[in-house]
């Protein structure tokens, strides 16, 4: 409490004195013990309304001690099995458990992780891959303000994400690795890395590339097979040695018959090698026999163009051709979409050409657009623009369903430039982007699409897309957010199959180690999307012909399922809606690759590495001593002592209310039965 409150308070008692004493000393007409009885009265509850008005405080502070944090984190994944580091495992933490010292020391948090950091520390040595980057980047916002010197026990084999290595200057706290394993160079050969398309034309060859590696000092030699079934389809001797100790063969194989085509390459292991699984790789080719064609008509060169090229040919099923309009009109049956970049005048005869097949389009505008021309060449949307530009934002629309969209951060992306001027649809459409200026709705559709007797269309009002498709590489280190969305936007558009009330989308085969995800949109009898059904899959694996039913579940205009919990195998599923007769049906298959097998040893260098960027130190897993030694006698992690201040009042105001109502009743009170009142 401060003197200026104090002051307060013995100024307020003095007032209150003086007034009794005024009250009750010179103009009463009491008795002399009823004078008495109403001056301390009087003085009492005038003095607790002043106090009541002055609201004192005083500051009220606690101790505490804090000892700092010893976040453990736990390889969970099948590496440590394969590598035979179980017990290892166990034994660490066993000893990290029972030890009075370090517990007493260090407030102990146990964290398993594979691809992603969990709060438990359950283990069942199944997850598939290994990001140990951003394990430690999650548990670095997580104790950023602490002293939290980390301990990680794991073999130290990434699969997945940036280099920790590399990372290591983000990392707040010190790490220190318990490593499983140890760094003994054994004899081994294996397929490094299998590259192949997912997708291969009927009676084309698709390219394979195979890197194969050896580790050892003598020379060997070996073969390099591929199978389909019981037939070879490919053999090729290799030779390594010490210092040629890498192959990277490259060749094609037919692709003769249509579907799923499945192959087996093996790198014929030494007699001593005792990894053999890393010896082979299963890969898988989908055969088709015809493509979705894709026309982009533009008389520009702008950066625009190689963006869409790059992000439709993602999926090898599509091909992109590049033609200025006079020499569109000739191929334009060949294609299923046309995409038309910032038209003009000289496209006038290829619209008439559009109009007559009834082509599905794609327009994109910009700031070299001629929307006279385009306003009077046809009637789907119109904008009076002028000369002048703006730059514009898109905002999702949460509500489109016309096929599935996750937003992939629309928001945060550079502004795109267009002309002055609202875009204004004509016909029955859905808007995919609302255009933003300064993050403020404009009213205006930046992306929508439409379709009108069979033909679909979209347009897209913005130049500069290509910034878009940078900005996700900047964010994510991959293009493929944008990708997916450019693909979603072609198959819907160059589809001339009618829009079905339960639409699903998913792959015709997966590899065990990525996401195995299918997707589905279920929309009412006014197909409007309906984000309150109830929808399902059952799959059925076609061998054991074991059954599973996995709800599906609802993300932002669609539904959907992660299947990574199967195992390898074909399986046949059915999508359905409850209290609906709407289902649909298909079949996938998962490919056996665990990556998690491929590995010899642990990367103790890597480890010891990190420990020593970050301030750490590095131990092998019977080395449990030196490391408690180690956390224990370090001046960085002391208990820290707290102080906790909270300032509140004197007295509650609610009591100070109360006892004013009662002092004041009081006297009402004696005074009406004295009958002064």
């Amino acid at each position: 409490m401060t003197a200026e409150t104090i002051l307060y308070i013995i100024i307020a008692a003095v007032i209150s004195f003086a007034v009794a004493v005024f009250m009750y000393g010179y103009k009463a007409k009491q008795s002399g013990k009823q004078r008495w009885l109403f001056g301390i009265l009087r003085f009492l509850s005038l003095f607790a309304l002043l106090v009541l008005i002055i609201n004192p405080k005083f500051k009220s502070e606690t101790y505490s001690v804090v000892k700092p944090k010893l976040p453990v984190l736990i390889d969970n994944t099948s590496s440590v099995s394969e590598l035979e580091q179980e017990d290892n495992l166990n034994s660490t933490l066993a000893f990290l458990r029972s030890n009075k010292d370090i517990n007493d020391k260090f407030d102990i948090a146990y964290y398993t992780f594979g691809s992603g950091l969990n709060n438990n520390d359950s283990l069942s040595f199944s997850e598939k891959n290994t990001n140990i980057h951003s394990v430690l980047s999650s548990l670095n916002s997580v104790y950023k303000n602490d002293i939290a010197p980390t301990v990680i026990i794991t073999d130290g084999n990434q699969t997945l994400g940036t280099d920790y290595e590399f990372g290591a200057a983000g990392y707040k706290n010190p790490v220190y690795p318990v490593i499983l394993g140890d760094s003994t160079r054994y004899t081994d050969l294996k397929i490094e890395q299998l590259n192949t398309n997912r997708y291969a034309f009927l009676k084309n060859k698709f390219p394979v590339e195979a890197i194969l590696v050896y580790n050892g000092s003598s020379s060997v030699n070996s073969q390099f097979v591929i199978t389909q079934g019981g037939s070879t389809v490919y053999r090729e001797n290799v030779a390594f040695s010490e210092l040629n100790n890498t192959h990277t063969l490259s060749f094609t194989l037919p692709a003769s018959s249509v579907g799923l085509q499945r192959y087996n390459a093996q790198l014929i292991p030494l007699q001593e090698e005792k990894n053999k699984t890393n010896n082979v790789k299963r890969f898988a080719v989908e055969v088709i026999d015809q493509a979705t064609n894709v026309l982009v008509v533009s008389k520009l060169v702008h950066p625009d163009l190689g963006a869409l090229r790059k992000s439709i040919t993602t999926n090898e099923q599509r091909t992109v051709t590049f033609k200025k309009p006079s020499e569109a009109i000739s191929i334009l049956n060949d294609h299923q979409l046309v995409i038309l970049y910032q038209p003009d005048g000289t496209f006038a005869s290829l619209y008439g050409e559009i109009a007559k097949l009834k082509k599905n389009t794609f327009t994109i505008t910009g700031t070299q657009t001629d929307w006279d021309f385009l306003n009077g060449i046809q009637q789907n949307f119109i904008k009076e623009a002028s000369f002048q530009t703006e730059q514009a934002t898109g905002i999702l629309n949460m509500n489109y369903g016309t096929f599935a969209v996750e937003d992939i951060g629309f928001e945060d992306f550079p502004p795109l430039l267009t002309s002055f001027g609202t875009l204004e649809v004509n016909i029955p459409h859905e808007n995919l982007l609302d255009q933003a200026i300064d993050g403020i709705s404009s009213g205006s559709s930046m992306l929508a699409t439409m379709e009108l007797n069979g033909v679909r269309d979209a347009i897209w009002d913005g130049e500069d897309i290509w910034k878009w498709r940078a900005q996700t590489y900047v964010e994510t280190g991959s293009f493929r957010a944008f990708d997916d969305f450019i693909g979603k936007m072609v198959q819907y558009l160059a589809s001339t199959q009618r829009r079905s009330r339960l639409e699903v989308t998913g792959e015709t085969f997966y590899y065990n180690n990525n996401p195995i995800k299918i997707s589905a949109q279920y929309f009412d009898s006014n197909y409007v999307f309906d984000p309150r059904a109830s929808v399902s899959i059952s799959v059925t694996n076609i061998e054991t012909n074991e059954q599973r039913t996995f709800p599906m579940l609802l993300k932002n205009n669609f539904y959907e399922v992660d299947l990574n919990s199967l195992s390898a195998g074909d399986y046949r599923y059915t999508v359905s809606v409850r209290d609906e007769a709407v289902s649909r049906s298909g079949n996938f298959s998962i490919l056996e690759f665990n990556v998690e097998q491929q590995f010899l040893n642990a990367d103790v260098t890597k480890l010891q590495r990190l420990a020593t960027n970050t301030g750490g130190m590095a131990y092998f897993s019977t080395e449990n001593e030196q490391l408690a030694e180690s956390l224990l006698n370090d001046d960085r992690f002391q208990a820290v002592q707290k102080s906790d201040q909270k300032i509140v009042p004197l007295i509650d105001w609610k009591y100070l209310l109360g006892l004013i109502v009662l002092l004041l009743s009081l006297e009402w009170f004696i005074r009406k039965y004295n009958g002064l009142i």
